[in-house]
């Protein structure tokens, strides 16, 4: 059975750092697009970043530009999130998603992701 397992959130103080996991089993991750997703309380869930399996290209948000980089360990079949010099604004439940497409830049941006994680939360307060 396909799954996404996050994990890595927790309280961290503003400008401080979390690196977030994403664990697939069922699946080989390295074959799938890769998108990073959040919802903070009372909001809509929004895109954070994605990534291209086929080209490797990428796609930030302004939020998550200069802050934010994802990386793939295919040996562990992970994804990370690496998230620097958090806002309390980064407060929210952070997702991982996959997709067997072939998409590229604002295309695997805006991509409907076919597998999603349970969310770990990030918490983002002195």
């Amino acid at each position: 059975q396909a799954q996404l397992v996050e994990s890595g959130g927790g309280l961290v103080q503003p400008g401080g750092s979390l690196r977030l996991s994403c664990v697939a089993s069922g699946f080989t991750l390295d074959y799938y697009d890769i998108g990073w997703f959040r919802q903070a309380p009372g909001k809509r869930r929004e895109g954070v970043l994605s990534v291209s399996h086929s080209d490797g290209s990428t796609y930030y948000t302004d939020s998550a530009k200069g802050r934010f980089n994802i990386s793939r360990d295919n040996a562990k079949n992970t994804v990370y999130l690496q998230m620097n010099s958090l806002k309390p604004e980064d407060t929210a439940v952070y997702y991982c998603a996959a997709d067997p497409s072939n998409c590229s830049g604002y295309g695997c941006y805006v991509l409907s992701y076919t597998y999603w994680g349970q969310g770990t939360q990030v918490t983002v307060s002195s």
